[in-house]
């Protein structure tokens, strides 16, 4: 049997190896890929982003330069809606996307994509869609015997003893696990929120599943998720390099979010009505001979349905952070 080693550590394998489902470019959103995310359901997501985009930039007193970064952007979807929102702030904003898988500097139509998260965030408005969730984490189960640490050894899970949590750490958010339970230990994703803020960034805003504690997401189970082609899973030791594997996010792992709500909430507080009405009206003065703006207001209706589902993306969280500089 050959030693056992701890799950984020086989996750950033299966994920950002060499031969990874991200690094490799097998991993892509989309209808054509292994999943779709808020930004493949239409541009409307990324509109409404762009609104908010728009009160940032009013809040900082319309800066004359306005670094606008997209973490985990993958094939660039979000920020090619941005672009097409044409909202007031690109007037100022320089528009760039991150993907580890990006090789070179790419550039889109009125944004670039890099490899590497920039070092200097000073004024830079950070957004994640369903970044958090692939950061690799560490899956802690309470046993009968106490906390242990789950692992892989030869292609199955096996079990650890705890591998350097400090006891307050860990019964700060796993005290309520009942034997049997388990949870996701967030370390990744908690300092990447910790290192963006810290590096100056004004806002972060994040979008992904999950809840507010660890012992909610433990009670209800599920959290553990695979993806390909559309296919959801819960086995992440199938094919390694060739699944997406992601958990549900503990918002009490993460640094204290300046505001949280559900997605449907937030995309209802900037404006997502009133567009899907401004289609909806549209699409009726146009249906007789409609062209493709025509049809593209009627894409909202459909649009906003998912988004809005609150069994569905519309439940999502949106977590935001704010710089005290």
């Amino acid at each position: 049997m050959t030693a056992a080693e701890r799950f984020d550590h086989y996750m950033d394998r299966c994920l950002y190896g060499p031969e990874g489902f991200y690094a490799s470019g097998r991993g892509v959103a989309g209808r054509r890929g292994d999943f779709i995310t808020s930004p493949e359901v239409g541009p409307l997501f990324g509109a409404v982003v762009a609104r908010w985009l728009d009160g940032v930039w009013d809040e900082l007193g319309q800066p004359a330069t306005f670094p606008v970064i997209d973490a985990g952007t993958g094939p660039g979807t979000l920020l090619r809606s941005l672009v097409l929102a044409e909202p007031r702030c690109s007037a100022a904003w320089t528009l760039r996307g991150v993907d580890i898988a990006a090789g070179d500097t790419r550039t889109g139509d009125g944004f670039s994509i890099d490899p590497v998260m920039p070092d200097d965030l000073e004024g830079a408005v950070v957004l994640a869609n369903e970044l958090l969730d692939n950061l690799p984490f560490r899956w802690i189960e309470r046993t009968a015997r106490g906390f242990v640490e789950v692992g892989v050894a030869d292609g199955a899970r096996v079990e650890m003893p705890l591998d350097g949590v400090p006891d307050g750490e860990r019964d700060a958010v796993f005290d309520e696990l009942v034997d049997g339970e388990s949870a996701p230990l967030l370390e990744r994703a908690g300092e990447w929120v910790s290192t963006v803020v810290d590096s100056g960034a004004a806002r972060v805003l994040v979008f992904d599943y999950g809840a507010t504690t660890t012992s909610a997401l433990a009670r209800r189970g599920g959290w553990l998720r695979t993806y390909q082609g559309h296919g959801r899973g819960d086995d992440p030791f199938e094919a390694p390099g060739r699944l997406d594997i992601t958990t549900d996010i503990a918002v009490d792992q993460l640094p204290t979010p300046s505001a949280v709500s559900s997605q449907a909430d937030f995309l209802t507080k900037h404006g997502i009505d009133d567009m899907i009405e401004a289609g909806r009206a549209h699409w009726a003065e146009h249906a007789a001979k409609p062209n493709l703006d025509a049809f593209r207001m009627r894409s909202r209706i459909n649009e906003g349905a998912a988004l809005l589902d609150t069994e569905g993306l519309g439940s999502w969280l949106a977590l935001q952070w704010t710089s005290d500089r």
